[in-house]
Parts: structure tokens; C-alpha cells; sequence
């Protein structure tokens, strides 16, 4: 069993919440847009990652991490990228991967918008934590956890971390 707190779109801003709220987490997945060394730095030293980098991502990060990882967590097949649109809107990268050879699991970021959705057509589960950082146009910061254990995937939970621009107007 594998406990797995999931974030995307952080934009170099790293809530001092998820330390806590991934605590018992055995593995954190940063699905792309993480902004900035320090991020990905503070992450790694956290826990396991894994992590892809997404469109905002510079060089350096891109030099560092992959654009689209593929592995498998406890008899569970995942597709982990940034931009991967979601069921009956892929983005092209994905469609390819999932007309080829589907994952079970397929967690994405970059709309900024929180999605759980089975895709019967690729019998695979399709989920976006949304956006956990202050920049885009969402409204509410949100990241996901879950389990995954011996091939389910299970007690999926959403995690609100606040709305973000109020949270904006207060740090500045």
C-alpha cells in the first residue's frame, strides 16, 4: 500500500501546508508547472517525488526532470505529464500514449481546474489536483491524496488549501 499526495501547478509557491497534509504520505507527484529549483528542492527533501515539468518550467528544470513519466506504483500503471487535457479532450501527446497503450492511472496538471473522471473508453482513471499555487485564474487552490494498493486505486480525498486570491491580497 502506497499512500500518495498529488500537486500540480504550484508556479514557485509551495504551501507550507502540504509538509503537513502529505505528512503520512509515502510519495508526493508534481504534475508539472512547479515554478521554480527551490520548489522541486523542498519537495525532494520532503519525500519521494516524482515530478514532470510543465509550460512555465525553465531550462534548468526541464534539464532536470522529464516532460512525461511513466511507472508503476503497487501493480498500478501511471501516465504522469502536465499537459494532458482530460477524457473526450486529450492533447495530442496523450491521445497517443493512451491509443497505444492506456494507463490505469493518468494524473496531469496546467488547467487549473480539479478533475476525477473514469474514461470507459480507456478504462483508465483520468485526475488533475488542480492548481496548489497563487498564480492562474482559479479560484480555490486544491490538491488531491489517495492510496494505492495491491492494483486499486482508492479513498481518493480533495484537499482545499483556501482561495487564492484572498490569500494574494494578504501576502502582499
Amino acid at each position: 500500500m502506497k499512500k500518495i499526495g498529488l500537486i500540480s501547478d504550484t508556479h514557485g509557491y509551495l504551501d507550507p501546508r502540504i509538509l503537513t497534509l502529505f505528512a503520512n504520505c509515502d510519495e508526493v507527484w508534481h504534475a508539472g508547472d512547479i515554478g521554480s529549483m527551490d520548489v522541486l528542492r523542498q519537495l525532494q527533501a520532503f519525500k519521494p517525488l516524482r515530478a514532470v515539468y510543465g509550460n512555465i518550467d525553465d531550462a534548468e528544470m526541464r534539464y532536470t526532470l522529464n516532460e512525461i513519466e511513466r511507472f508503476e506504483v503497487e501493480g498500478v500503471d501511471v501516465l504522469l505529464m502536465h499537459i494532458g487535457g482530460h477524457p473526450g479532450k486529450y492533447s495530442a501527446k496523450a491521445l497517443i500514449t493512451l491509443a497505444s497503450n492506456p494507463p490505469k492511472l493518468m494524473a496531469c496538471g496546467h488547467s487549473h481546474i480539479l478533475r476525477v473522471i473514469y474514461d470507459k473508453k480507456y478504462q483508465c482513471l483520468h485526475i488533475n489536483p488542480g492548481a496548489s499555487g497563487m498564480f492562474g485564474f482559479h479560484t480555490v487552490r486544491t490538491a488531491l491524496r489517495f492510496v494505492i494498493d495491491n492494483g486499486e486505486i482508492k479513498d481518493m480525498e480533495i484537499i482545499e488549501l483556501g482561495n487564492r486570491a484572498q490569500e494574494n491580497i494578504i501576502a502582499k
